[in-house]
């Protein structure tokens, strides 16, 4: 294993084909086009452009690819025997193994630096220096200055737009800490506190605004609606529209439309 620089970088596309392993040296994931899933530390999650996992070295994970897919992948030793300032760096982002979401300066030059590598596979300066680049802006991106527990707060922004992309999937609590890199209890305690209320009761109401939504806008069947925000049956829908609104989405959706032809 090399020590003094980075393993390895290039963008690869995963078969859909399930695959597992483990290896002795840390990597980061960064989607750059398509879906893939991953399984890390018993937490599964899509990843797609904007998300990217770090994976621990010694860590077991899963990977398949989702139809056509490209992703950044770079391998990083364990030590950087003449570089102290990017092994603390490595360090401090290999806290855990976990997702993480980017912001769209992040994404734009990682695109850029991928397009770069992609031209010039061979040359390995280039590769070099463009994974290089990339793990400083991780590190700038998830550099939080230090604070007290009580004036911490989670991004809600980041956890509405995971669960917007996959919220015809089943989402937990897990894969939603791990995109707000915290662990599950931290996360709990923390979202809980912020919010209101649990992060299960958060992903149920917005699957419940995107069912009226879906009620009001279009002439799906219940079945569909149900699959389309998430629920594993339309019973299951049924069960918690009528709980948490008060009335059946059947008849949701006639008193809307009997109000539509009123006032036309």
């Amino acid at each position: 294993m090399m020590l003094q620089k980075l393993q390895s970088s290039t963008v690869v596309s995963l078969s859909q084909t399930v695959s597992y392993h483990r290896h002795n040296h840390h990597q980061i994931v960064i989607s750059l086009s398509g879906q893939s899933e991953f399984g890390i530390d018993g937490v599964t999650s899509l990843v797609y452009p904007g998300l990217g996992c770090f994976v621990m070295a010694n860590c077991d994970h899963t990977f398949v690819g989702v139809g056509d897919n490209e992703l950044l992948v770079i391998n990083l030793p364990l030590v950087f025997t003449d570089n102290n300032q990017m092994e603390q760096r490595i360090t401090q982002l290999f806290s855990r193994s976990g997702y993480f979401n980017l912001d769209n300066q992040s994404q734009r030059l990682i695109q850029l630096l991928s397009l770069e590598m992609k031209a010039s596979p061979d040359d390995e300066l280039l590769q070099q220096a463009c994974a290089m680049t990339l793990l400083c802006v991780l590190h700038r991106h998830f550099k939080i200055p230090p604070r007290d527990k009580q004036s911490q707060r989670i991004d809600i922004d980041i956890i509405d737009n995971y669960i917007e992309r996959n919220i015809h999937h089943k989402i937990s609590v897990s894969q939603l800490a791990a995109i707000a890199f915290l662990s599950e209890s931290q996360f709990y305690a923390l979202f809980k506190s912020q919010i209101g209320f649990t992060p299960q009761r958060y992903i149920l109401q917005k699957r419940l605004q995107l069912a009226k939504q879906l009620l009001q806008e279009s002439q799906l069947t219940l079945a569909d609606i149900a699959q389309i925000c998430g629920f594993a049956s339309q019973s299951s829908f049924s069960q918690a529209f009528r709980r948490l609104c008060g009335i059946s989405p059947a008849r949701y959706q006639h008193s809307f439309y009997n109000t539509v032809i009123i006032f036309d």
